[in-house]
């Protein structure tokens, strides 16, 4: 008899940011390791792309923006019974803190912060997070290291960070698993819009391991979705390529 303890088999899975990136990535990847996923995002005709890479089955596509009340609670409301959540909506913006507008600060804790934590509040409203599930929120290397030009960025991955721990514990009599993964530079349309402003065969030169895939944080998450990660909560695991400690 085959032992799998990263199967998602059998197990029903929320993936926001779904139409780029890490987010479109995880999908995929959760799909093919058996998993029925709901995948969400703001950009419609990019989520069906994401859908159409999947191997097929039961999956749905909820097109909605996580900063919006009435579509973050309409997603929610559709989801139905879940036994994982991968928060992968997000985005990043370079402006020094002595430049950075209070609209800029807004817009960013909005998307990456409050969006994820108000839909995990309204899923457990509804008991809709299966005891003994998992939810997952994908921060930053920023948020752990001073990276000059993103302190509003690393602010919003740093207060995940520390949500997550006390989430965890007001979970713990339903063995719901709360946890956090913190990659650095992964070859994605953020890190596009980077390019744009450093240059990055400079930076890969920090990475010994050189920079990430979408696909290693989607592996990454693969662990913490499924039962092979049954005895981890509260924490967050950094992926660097060897970043921090080089």
């Amino acid at each position: 008899m085959n032992f799998n303890p990263f199967s998602l088999e059998g197990k029903r899975v929320l993936v926001t940011g779904a139409s780029s990136g890490i987010g479109r990535q995880t999908a995929i990847t959760f799909s093919k390791m058996g998993a029925t996923l709901v995948i969400s995002g703001r950009n419609e005709a990019r989520l069906d792309e994401t859908l159409a890479a999947m191997p097929a089955g039961e999956h749905v596509a909820i097109p909605a923006d996580v900063t919006s009340k009435e579509q973050r609670d309409g997603l929610a409301d559709q989801c139905g019974a879940l036994h994982g959540v991968v928060h992968c909506a997000g985005a990043s913006a370079l402006a020094p803190i002595r430049m950075a507008s209070e609209k800029h600060l807004r817009e960013l804790f909005t998307l990456n912060y409050d969006g994820p934590i108000l839909l995990t509040q309204r899923l457990l409203q509804r008991k809709s997070i299966q005891n003994s599930g998992s939810i997952l929120f994908i921060a930053s290397i920023a948020a752990h290291i001073g990276v000059p030009g993103v302190g509003v960025y690393s602010g919003t991955k740093a207060a995940l960070l520390a949500t997550v721990r006390c989430l965890a514990m007001e979970l713990i009599k339903s063995k719901i698993r709360v946890n956090c993964l913190s990659p650095a530079l992964v070859e994605s349309p953020l890190l596009e819009m980077m390019a744009q402003h450093v240059s990055l065969e400079e930076k890969a030169r920090d990475y010994p391991l050189g920079l990430g895939k979408p696909e290693d944080v989607a592996n990454a998450a693969v662990y913490f979705i499924s039962d092979a990660s049954r005895w981890v909560t509260g924490t967050t695991l950094i992926m660097d390529g060897g970043l921090t400690i080089s």
